[in-house]
């Protein structure tokens, strides 16, 4: 756009424009003159406006690409070892526990030629994020449903990312050769979950495969392959490339690396790259398969190094003509997403501080610092963390990271008295356990997400200060009425009542009740609780005793005398089938 439309679009006038453009070294000669995107961007930015980039076709060469299909579903329905399957591979038994915890993509080349982009999301009920991630850059979503189960919680979910991205479904009911299969009631369920299909009068097609008798996986390429054809999907292949970042992890060799799937254009070696707030020179490209190419074309997903820091996943892949339009971009974004997050941190705090300030001394913190493989999986983890937010304790996760743990995270720690979690990654040397040991420091690690959130769920409930509660612990009845005759200088004759324990047991620290005909008559402290003439603390269920209770004297036979005691309740940890999470105070 130009100059003049920049100013309409900001609210801002021409010359204070001029005057940001002419301070980041750019050259209008005329406020007619359209400018480029990334100059846009950043003049944009310096006035505080935020900017989504919309890339146009006008003028490119298009062509045909291969379709990007998602393979969502509910977790242990099958989805890895249906795409094992496809081709050939066993990622399924190497997953720990045996469930999917990343973003994975790859291409399958059918057997008919065809190649087909394939992303394998987690089923786990944490990684909700991942799945929707998954739908934003996919053109046809395969919904896993196993045939012996059913449509379950993420299946649900997975349907609403689809829906929500506005992604066709073809539906794969796995599992078919076990006994207890019935494909026929996963039809129905999904039908009446507002899943049409074609059999039923509706658009979606529902193949019946097993991934591991091999049985119905040419149906499901020749559904998939027809799905692309009605689409009809085709992206330009020249100009300057637009990607999206699936997973970025750090490799202690090669530094940052992202995972990317390019939509449009050709990503190329040696261009200069904008992620996120991040930047860099792209370095290599590789393909899944780890073989090292010159570019990257539509739907092919890659692996590239060069940048300086790791971006989050879900990123967008910009190209930029320089060094310097680079760092120039990737400064600007860094202040824009600062000073949102400040904004949002202040948003969040200000009504919470205001509503619940009676209950803050009650809420304990919980520092934890988070380390995982991956970068998706460090926000999974630290989402699912957050869940486990409750009235009583507060999980604040100080500081995350990808990566193995280091002595900088136990020194941090130890400064704010944080628990380490370390998800997927390596043990840490004897070393720096002993020293994290030593500083009374908890390691947590794990590598199957169930394990892991069970185990801090175990600390928030022995951390939490629990809720004091009032309860019955004994009932006894009055058998007979005792009177002990005082002198008038010593006070009133003192009533005791001869009782049997009923139920639980008498204490003597306990409050007494006192009911009468059901109804609650008096309430007040145990002076004195004898069995025969020893004073006692407490007397069990089927003995008889004696029993004062102060400022009282009016006792009759039949009465019945609760004991009452102030116990600590404890949150519960509570698992749903999906694997989610909750605290329940």
């Amino acid at each position: 756009m130009t100059l003049v439309e920049l100013a309409k679009r900001t609210g801002k006038s021409v010359s204070s424009l001029h005057d940001i453009l002419t301070n980041v070294g750019e050259k209008v000669e005329s406020e007619f003159e359209p400018l480029s995107m990334d100059i846009a961007e950043l003049a944009a930015m310096e006035v505080g406006v935020n900017v989504k980039r919309l890339h146009s076709v006008e003028g490119t060469e298009i062509v045909p690409r291969p379709p990007v299909v998602t393979v969502m579903g509910h977790v242990d329905h099958g989805k890895t070892s249906l795409l094992d399957a496809l081709r050939q591979t066993s990622v399924a038994a190497r997953e720990a526990g045996g469930i999917t915890q990343h973003l994975g993509a790859f291409v399958v080349v059918m057997p008919s030629g065809a190649s087909i982009t394939f992303l394998d999301t987690p089923g786990h009920a944490a990684f909700s994020a991942m799945r929707a991630r998954g739908a934003a850059v996919t053109d046809i979503v395969v919904l896993v449903v196993a045939a012996d189960d059913g449509v379950m919680p993420q299946t649900l979910e997975a349907m609403s990312h689809a829906k929500a991205a506005n992604v066709p479904i073809v539906v794969a009911i796995n599992k078919c050769d076990k006994p207890g299969a019935n494909p026929e009631r996963v039809k129905l369920q999904l039908a009446s979950e507002g899943l049409l299909l074609e059999e039923m009068g509706g658009d979606v097609q529902a193949i019946e495969v097993s991934a591991l008798q091999k049985t119905g996986l040419d149906n499901l390429e020749e559904a998939l392959l027809l799905q692309a054809e009605m689409m009809d999907l085709k992206a330009r292949i020249d100009g300057s490339a637009q990607a999206y970042v699936v997973e970025a992890r750090l490799d202690k060799g090669r530094g940052p690396l992202i995972t990317t799937i390019v939509k449009a254009g050709t990503l190329t070696c040696g261009q200069h790259v904008v992620v996120g707030s991040e930047w860099g020179r792209i370095r290599a490209i590789k393909d899944m398969v780890g073989r090292l190419t010159q570019q990257a074309t539509p739907a092919m997903p890659v692996e590239i190094e060069g940048l300086r820091g790791l971006p989050m996943a879900g990123d967008d892949v910009i190209v930029v003509h320089s060094e310097e339009r680079a760092r120039m971009l990737s400064a600007g974004r860094t202040r824009k997403f600062e000073e949102n997050r400040l904004r949002r941190k202040l948003n969040e705090d200000t009504p919470s501080s205001l509503e619940s300030s009676e209950e803050v001394p009650q809420r304990v913190e919980m520092p934890i610092i988070v380390k995982a493989d991956v970068q998706g999986t460090v926000q999974a983890v630290t989402d699912a963390l957050r869940t486990l937010n409750s009235s009583q304790v507060l999980v604040n996760v100080v500081h995350v990271g990808v990566g193995p743990i280091s002595q900088s995270d136990v020194d941090l720690a130890q400064a704010c008295g944080a628990c380490i979690v370390g998800f997927n990654i390596k043990s840490p040397p004897t070393a720096l356990s002993q020293a994290a040991t030593r500083a009374g420091i908890k390691l947590i690690l794990h590598r199957v997400i169930y394990h892991l959130l069970e185990d801090i769920g175990n600390l928030i409930i022995e951390k939490a200060p629990g809720t004091f509660e009032t309860q019955i612990a004994g009932q006894a009845e009055v058998l007979n009425i005792f009177e002990v005759k005082r002198s008038k200088s010593k006070g009133p004759d003192i009533k005791i009542a001869g009782c049997r324990v009923v139920e639980g047991f008498v204490a003597r620290t306990g409050t007494m009740r006192l009911l009468r005909s059901g109804e609650v008559v008096f309430e007040g402290n145990c002076a004195s609780l004898k069995r025969e003439t020893q004073d006692v603390d407490t007397v069990k269920k089927g003995n008889e005793c004696g029993l004062v209770i102060s400022d009282w004297y009016d006792f009759q036979i039949g009465d019945v005398i609760q004991c009452l005691e102030q116990v600590v309740r404890k949150p519960k940890f509570i698992k749903s089938e999906s694997g989610a999470v909750r605290i329940e105070c």
